[in-house]
């Protein structure tokens, strides 16, 4: 049985990062071969010297929405805290809720002259749904009085809400950055793609299930959130074609290797849109992905478990000790790896 403190590790505090790598491509890049545990110290621009022609790497772009929202309770006017997770119909969204206790269903809520919700209904996770009202376009107003939703790690605050997006962000519903997107810059990109290898976006929105924290002892009880994704025809029918022809399928992040995971459950790639609750721990066979682009992420997280899954857990964690000795800067606006 794998346990949870299976996959603690010693992280000072001062290696969390505070703020990007200026510019996003001169953060480090551990590059980590998956087989021998071997590591080499480089910077994020160097990554193109890793990438072969033929190589498929796929990306997350869904982009983040402004999900934290502040308002008051009606009422009595105490101080209310949501963070939008998943729509779950019209205007109805899974939140999360501080204070939690107070948010009974039927209280009513409002954040501004022209938004309010309605509490439905608790959630098995811990959190609400919600029914909002509005005056005008629900987009529209979130832009306006919502907050970019940082970790809680991150404790200063952020110039430019663009530090949070990656520069290929489109599809609009994520709680969290897809982080390990964060590090390219459209200069990469092109040379990657002058290299010969091909770039496919799929979509998965960030929630509670990549951030959840695990408190089960025995990790296979635990349960993931499930998350929305969708994979055009055209992605998958690029990522089958290179499993078919022997080539490369790096996925850039977590969220990626979680979607296409999913979707290529029987070894191939379907298209479509659906939800997500795979778990991805040491044991699991990858059935499409082949390497890695990936943060430093935290201790006993989902995020960490699925790396081991990608190598060994113990040659992993040695990995991070080398991180931490060489002062490699950790988790959403940290370093990445290259597990290859």
């Amino acid at each position: 049985m794998l346990k949870l403190s299976d996959f603690s590790y010693e992280l000072p505090q001062e290696l969390i990062a505070q703020h990007p790598a200026e510019p996003r491509d001169a953060a480090r890049l551990m590059v980590y071969d998956r087989r021998s545990g071997a590591v080499a110290h480089e910077h994020f621009y160097d990554l193109a010297d890793h990438i072969r022609a033929g190589d498929v790497l796929v990306f997350n772009d869904s982009k983040v929405i402004p999900a934290r929202l502040r308002g008051n309770r009606v009422p009595t006017g105490g101080k209310v805290e949501i963070l939008l997770l998943t729509p779950v119909g019209t205007d109805t969204w899974e939140v999360l809720v501080k204070p939690g206790k107070k948010a009974l269903p039927g209280t009513v809520l409002q954040f501004s002259e022209d938004l309010g919700g309605t509490v439905l209904a608790h959630t098995d996770f811990g959190g609400r749904v919600i029914k909002f009202s509005y005056k005008g376009v629900f987009d529209d107003i979130i832009d306006r009085i919502g907050e970019m939703p940082l970790p809680p790690y991150i404790h200063e605050k952020m110039n430019d809400p663009n530090e949070y997006q990656t520069v290929y962000a489109r599809e609009k519903g994520s709680a969290a950055a897809p982080t390990a997107g964060l590090h390219f810059t459209d200069k990469l990109l092109a040379k990657i793609r002058e290299k010969g290898a091909e770039t496919v976006f799929v979509t998965l929105h960030v929630g509670l299930g990549t951030f959840r924290p695990v408190t089960e002892e025995n990790i296979e009880a635990h349960k993931m959130h499930s998350e929305l994704f969708s994979i055009t025809p055209a992605a998958a029918a690029a990522v089958n074609r290179a499993k078919d022809e022997g080539r490369r399928v790096i996925a850039v992040g977590t969220t990626s290797v979680r979607t296409l995971e999913s979707a290529g459950a029987g070894g191939r790639v379907k298209a479509g849109a659906g939800r997500t609750d795979i778990f991805i721990y040491p044991g699991y066979t990858f059935r499409i992905v082949d390497a890695l682009v990936t943060n430093f992420h935290l201790p006993e997280s989902t995020l960490l478990m699925l790396i081991s899954a990608m190598s060994e857990r113990e040659k992993i964690l040695r990995a991070y000790e080398i991180a931490v000795e060489e002062k490699y800067r950790f988790f959403s606006f940290g370093d990445a790896m290259f597990i290859h």
